[in-house]
């Protein structure tokens, strides 16, 4: 059970509709299940802790890819029947119904992060005009391509990834239809046990565009700018330099 009740308005209740619809796609990742869910509190099924292995990682991998695949109705959509707020940790962050993923990335995955992060000293004036160039060529369609909209969890670090004993389960989603490689950049912004094997489970079901590693920075901009917004100086230091490797490739 998860209680606060100063939580946000639907904070809860958004994180029980994107566990549901993430564990929709019965060959997808395991999610924790929703036992109950209200205003200031949540209570999901016990998870018991299991040791991290290769081939629970790889096995996590290409289920990962089933639920991406498992696709959404747009860029930016909620879960299917959600029409409340979304949230990434404690912190809004918008829906969007959008054709294009980079219109839909730059507006409401980075930017709305970025005059927080710079009044709270962890991005200087200068670092946030190449943030904000490097949105610009994202938006503008530079890394566009013909992915559908993809089922993804959107807050896919480590401390989300649990390993059971029965593999892996994951929780606290920022669930929206974004780009499949937003979740395994993610992944690797704050490492994860075993990761090559999850890499490798993933292109084994569903093999990933050329030269995905290289837009790892484009698609690690929006949890970097929700970090410099609220954890310091050193994510401000990280985001512009991921913005600058951004410009390099646009």
């Amino acid at each position: 059970m998860k209680q606060d009740a100063g939580a946000p308005e639907g904070f809860f209740e958004a994180e029980a509709a994107g566990l549901r619809w993430l564990a929709e796609p019965e060959d997808g990742a395991r999610i924790a299940r929703v036992i109950d869910v209200g205003p200031g509190r949540i209570e999901l099924e016990r998870i018991g802790e299991g040791r991290p292995s290769a081939a629970a990682a790889r096995a996590f991998g290409a289920a990962l890819a089933r639920t991406h695949d498992a696709g959404a109705a747009a860029f930016g959509s909620p879960p299917e029947g959600w029409d409340g707020a979304g949230f990434i940790g404690r912190r809004s962050q918008p829906y969007a119904r959008e054709s294009r993923w980079g219109a839909f990335y730059a507006r409401d995955r980075v930017l709305p992060f970025l005059d927080v992060a710079v009044a709270a000293g962890s991005l200087t004036a200068d670092e946030a005009r190449v943030v904000r160039d490097a949105c610009a060529a994202v938006a503008d369609g530079a890394f566009d391509d013909d992915e559908a909209p993809a089922r993804i969890h959107g807050d896919l670090w480590a401390g989300n990834v649990l390993f059971s004993r029965d593999g892996v389960v994951l929780i606290d989603p920022a669930a929206h239809g974004g780009h499949r490689e937003t979740d395994l950049a993610m992944l690797a912004l704050f490492g994860a046990p075993f990761l090559e094997e999850i890499l490798a489970g993933y292109a084994a079901e569903r093999p990933l565009r050329e030269g995905w590693r290289e837009r790892v920075a484009v698609h690690q901009l929006h949890p970097l700018a929700v970090h410099a917004a609220g954890h310091g100086r050193a994510y401000g230091v990280r985001l512009a330099r991921a913005a600058r490797a951004v410009l390099a490739l646009a």
